[in-house]
């Protein structure tokens, strides 16, 4: 009888702590979910801005409209990446795309900056300086929210790798780890777009 009871609280024991190692990957992976949620809040608000400076811009660049048109479609871009990794976020394919379209609208966005220069007029109109001061608030934002995403992420892959965890991970659902949202040329990510004036 007392064998029996051993015998069913190890088993006991063993269930709690497999329910636990579960639990603990469902909370990880809600938290780099909802980091990624954050990240969509952030771009979105970004790319709401942008055809708004294209707007702006458009009267003083009539000679310019490859660069519009080149913002334009890298904001499209961006914002198909952006749905793709918000159907799937840490899929390594999705963050990749994601990255790549970002990495693309950063050019573009350089690229109008250069045309900007050009025009003292278009640098001192009043909604040109505002939508560059709220599209760099946007950048900073954009980078926290990333930085958040990735911590999450690096937590959820450290637990689902540690040993015994990656058993349970493996057995319930868990079996590849969540891709970071990281950009090529990190510096020069920080420093772009530079539109203010």
């Amino acid at each position: 009888m007392t064998g029996f009871l051993v015998v069913l609280g190890l088993l006991l024991l063993v269930t709690f702590w497999l329910i636990s190692i579960y639990n603990q990957l469902v909370t990880l992976k809600g938290r780099y979910q909802n980091g990624f949620a954050q990240i969509e809040v952030q771009l979105k608000r970004r790319y709401d801005l942008i055809p708004n400076l294209v707007e702006t811009a458009k009267g003083y660049l009539q000679h310019e409209s490859q660069t519009l048109t080149a913002v334009t479609e890298a904001r499209n871009a961006a914002l198909a990446g952006l749905k793709a990794a918000t159907a799937a976020p840490g899929s390594s394919q999705a963050m990749q795309q994601l990255a790549a379209a970002e990495q693309q609208l950063q050019g573009a966005l350089q690229g109008l900056s250069v045309q900007i220069e050009a025009y003292p007029d278009l640098k001192a109109n009043q909604n040109m300086l505002q939508l560059s001061e709220e599209l760099t608030a946007t950048e900073n934002r954009v980078a926290f929210a990333r930085q958040g995403f990735n911590d999450s992420v690096t937590a959820y892959n450290i637990y689902r790798n540690q040993f015994p965890n990656t058993l349970v991970a493996n057995r319930f659902g868990h079996t590849t780890d969540a891709s970071l949202l990281e950009i090529e040329n990190p510096q020069e990510y920080r420093q772009a777009p530079k539109v203010s004036f």
